[in-house]
């Protein structure tokens, strides 16, 4: 076991919350920071912990950066709380001062955090990993193009029926129209659950660990 469990007060809520710091690394090293699906809402981590990313995390050891996921309430979404993410990322920062950059990856609604929050905030994200998400109608072209230089890499089930897969290949295609570092892999049979096959994958892990924006690389 790697991960550490905390709770993050703020204003509105007690956010748990789990951390794993970077093992293994010399120098500088990223922070990944990870948005949960809608069925992993609430306040109780052990369900982040049983499947997906989390459980990899936890599972692996050493990792070449460092890695954060909150617990948001239940009914609610990721943009209702994307203060109070920022303040724990800028938190995280000030204490391990060799994290160089901040790479975003959500799972089905927490990738559509990552959409909606990135494209508002496209400077603060150096990669973004998207998995079996949609993107939100308010993001729209508009949204995507301020990604123009963020490197997005979406990962997608060809036979999920929750959010079927056009719309990933719509997106990642307007990006690439756009001149941005866009890919799309699909995944052959798989439904809307391919969070555990994605995280396990060694070249998305190399990914998370070398991956930076031109123009974000500080960020």
């Amino acid at each position: 076991m790697s991960i550490e469990q905390h709770v993050y007060a703020t204003a509105r809520a007690g956010l748990p919350y789990l951390f794993a710091p970077a093992q293994g690394h010399s120098g500088a090293a990223p922070l990944v920071v990870f948005l949960h699906g809608a069925r992993d809402r609430g306040n109780d981590l052990t369900k982040l912990l049983a499947w997906g990313f989390p459980k990899y995390v936890n599972e692996h050891a050493p990792r070449p950066y460092y890695w954060l996921a909150l617990q948001i309430p239940e009914d609610s979404t990721w943009p209702e709380w994307q203060d109070e993410l920022f303040a724990l990322i800028d938190k995280t920062r000030a204490v391990h001062d060799d994290i160089d950059r901040v790479l975003l990856s959500g799972f089905s609604l927490g990738s559509a955090g990552v959409w909606q929050i990135a494209s508002s905030h496209p400077e603060r994200f150096a990669g973004l990993v998207v998995v079996s998400g949609r993107v939100p109608d308010a993001v729209g072209r508009e949204g995507l193009a301020r990604l123009q230089h963020t490197p997005v890499w979406v990962f997608h089930g060809d036979a999920d029926d929750k959010a079927p897969v056009a719309g990933a290949a719509e997106a990642v295609s307007t990006l690439q129209s756009l001149g941005a570092p866009a890919r799309l892999t699909l995944i052959p049979g798989g439904d809307h659950f391919i969070a555990d096959e994605v995280y396990g994958s060694d070249e998305l892990q190399h990914w998370l660990a070398v991956t930076r924006a031109p123009s974000t690389a500080t960020a």
